[in-house]
């Protein structure tokens, strides 16, 4: 059970690598050849990425419903069709509304393809023993940019921004959905329920647990606005406080590492502590780094690796506390209505850091996100509290 179990987070692990590099970044790479190359407005181009994130947010709680009722398996490979079906889109389009739509569809696929969809397919498969498989995952996952980020490049190089979306739906349903379908195993059978019984009987829960699954989604809205901002406009902060672009480029890398090495700390653990305090140490340090960041100490490298490795270990928390706190019997559905408020701030946090920076500049942004973080270091100690009072139950929402 050990070698089977290793094998399928090893084999979700090469999935997560190319559905995050194929989707969530791929337009860091991609935007400027398509604007050259078509024409189209660059803030529509990048602005495809929120659209696509706000489908997947729109989208996660009907894939975490159809996960619980038919395992992840199918819906995990089913997403990487989808996903290689709007990249195909994407790449034969021959205007900006077909490419738009391209990453609508592309945003179903990455509801039923990343991180939420993943946890939810361990949490069903190996019920309250998935937390160190969830770790691992996030350690696979957390390479993705390094890995897709250089082969992008080097697609738009060879065969052009539109064979690079080909050559990704390829390796989708080529290589990835060839994995779901072999190596995972599937979800143990649920009793069967009736659409109506089911829409009744799957997430009722008393008030204190719905307290919880509050807290926590508060929690992710908020951390999706921060991340999503520093990852958007973090060069353009660093340059603002007198750091040239190559010296901006080199400290931004430092988060990288810094994610993947907490993630090895995590992981090292074996899971001998609760999951509220891998969510603690995870607030607390992305607090502390933008914290640091923002008071203008001149200790940019270390405020960047706090911050990253708070982040790393936040992606850990996101899929371990639900596991932990509502067990895996309702594991999906409370993992599809949580990624939706999170995913929702993440397509609102460019426009948002945009009008921020225009209207109040950018040592004014820093102040906002430090304040947002710190914000959420109150909600955990908030959730801490109940958590301690509440018995284990199921939600309602």
């Amino acid at each position: 059970m050990a070698r089977a179990n290793r094998l399928t987070v090893h084999a979700l692990g090469v999935v997560m690598i190319f559905t995050w590099g194929s989707t969530y970044y791929l337009i860091a790479v991609l935007a400027a050849p398509i604007v050259a190359d078509t024409g189209w407005p660059l803030e529509w181009v990048v602005g495809s990425l929120s659209l696509g994130l706000l489908v997947a947010g729109l989208s996660a709680p009907t894939i975490g419903d159809a996960i619980s009722r038919h395992g992840g398996r199918p819906i995990l490979a089913l997403g990487c069709l989808i996903m290689a079906l709007g990249l195909a889109m994407i790449a034969a389009a021959p205007n900006l509304a077909i490419f738009m739509a391209g990453w609508a569809v592309l945003g179903i696929g990455m509801a039923a393809g990343l991180y939420d969809a993943a946890f939810s397919t361990l949490g069903g498969i190996y019920g309250e023993k998935a937390r160190p498989s969830i770790t691992t995952l996030t350690l696979w996952g957390g390479f993705a940019s390094t890995v897709c980020w250089p082969l992008s490049a080097a697609l738009v190089e060879a065969i052009g921004w539109r064979g690079a979306c080909f050559a990704y739906a390829a390796v989708l349903a080529g290589v990835c959905l060839p994995l779901i379908l072999a190596i995972v195993p599937q979800s143990p059978r649920r009793p069967k329920q009736s659409s109506a019984d089911y829409a009744n009987a799957a997430l009722v829960l008393p008030p204190r647990e719905r307290a919880m699954f509050w807290l926590f989604a508060s929690i992710q809205i908020i951390a999706g606005l921060f991340v999503t901002i520093v990852s958007v406009h973090l060069l353009t902060l660093l340059q603002a406080r007198g750091i040239s672009l190559t010296e901006a480029v080199t400290l931004g890398a430092l988060i990288g590492p810094a994610q993947v090495g907490a993630r090895v700390l995590e992981m090292l653990g074996r899971g001998r502590h609760h999951p509220m305090w891998t969510l603690s140490a995870a607030v607390v340090l992305c607090a502390g780094g933008l914290i640091v960041l923002a008071a203008g100490l001149p200790i940019i490298g270390l405020a960047l690796i706090l911050y990253g490795a708070g982040n790393g270990i936040f992606s850990i928390a996101r899929g371990a506390l639900p596991l932990s706190l509502f067990g895996p019997g309702q594991y999906a559905p409370i993992m599809g209505r949580l990624a939706r408020p999170g995913l929702i701030a993440q397509a609102a946090a460019p426009m948002i850091g945009a009008i921020l920076i225009s209207r109040l500049g950018y040592d004014a942004l820093l102040h906002v996100i430090a304040a947002l973080a710190t914000l959420n270091v109150l909600i955990a100690g908030m959730l801490w509290q109940v958590v301690r009072q509440r018995p284990l139950g199921r939600i309602d929402c």
